[in-house]
């Protein structure tokens, strides 16, 4: 998630991890009551955690701080299982803010953010003994791809700060960017989300979001 004309600022949540501000959007990149906690809950317990696939392939649609990315590439070590990472990002962050936002995080993390962002877009690299990784400098509604996924991470600022990105047409689309019981996942819950995701063949489900938020989407392509 990101804006390259705006003032860009490293601010630390109520977990103590930080997130980074944009001026220009009046929005957080992650969830001001936490950022690591949020992106856990939403991405590794309720996405690639519930994935049986080995290995499992994920779209991300707005790598943004490349936390996702890190603490996906950290569960696939832990668990010994491989992940090819594929992300989305119009706006890259600079190495320098980055830097900033990775000292709000266990050494562990943050050496992954710096790698991620050190990363050649269009480059296919073997970020770990389990994880390959490559992003994109596009955004969804231009972005094409024979490969089919098993988990996509919906991380885009909220809908009403990017309205074109959370449109039925987008969700038709990642709908058939899925494998079948592929999955999406996203922090986001509000009703006309969840009512276009449905429209696009998606059975939806509002499960409990993480501290700070009552509920959070899952969508699943059933077989």
């Amino acid at each position: 998630m990101s804006n390259n004309k705006s003032e860009l600022k490293v601010i630390k949540t109520k977990d103590g991890t930080f997130s980074i501000y944009n001026s220009e959007l009046n929005e957080t990149y992650h969830s001001v009551n936490g950022a690591l906690q949020e992106s856990l809950h939403v991405y590794i317990q309720n996405g690639f955690n519930q994935i049986n696939t080995n290995p499992v392939h994920i779209l991300e649609i707005g790598l943004g701080t490349g936390l996702n990315a890190a603490l996906t590439i950290l569960e696939a070590n832990k668990t010994k299982r491989n992940v090819v990472y594929e992300a989305l990002e119009p706006y890259p962050l600079s190495k320098s803010i980055v830097q900033q936002f990775a000292l709000g995080y266990p050494r562990d993390v943050s050496e992954l953010l710096h790698k991620i962002a050190g990363i050649q877009e269009g480059l296919t690299y073997k970020i770990s003994p389990n994880g390959v990784f490559n992003w994109h400098l596009t955004n969804i509604q231009t972005f094409n791809s024979i490969a089919k996924y098993d988990l996509i991470y919906f991380d885009a600022f909220a809908p009403e700060k990017q309205m074109d990105i959370w449109t039925l047409d987008i969700f038709h689309k990642l709908y058939e960017l899925l494998n079948p019981n592929g999955r999406l996942t996203t922090y986001c819950a509000k009703g006309i989300v969840k009512r276009m995701l449905k429209q696009a063949g998606f059975l939806v489900q509002a499960i409990p979001g993480p501290p700070g938020k009552r509920e959070m989407t899952i969508a699943l392509k059933q077989s």
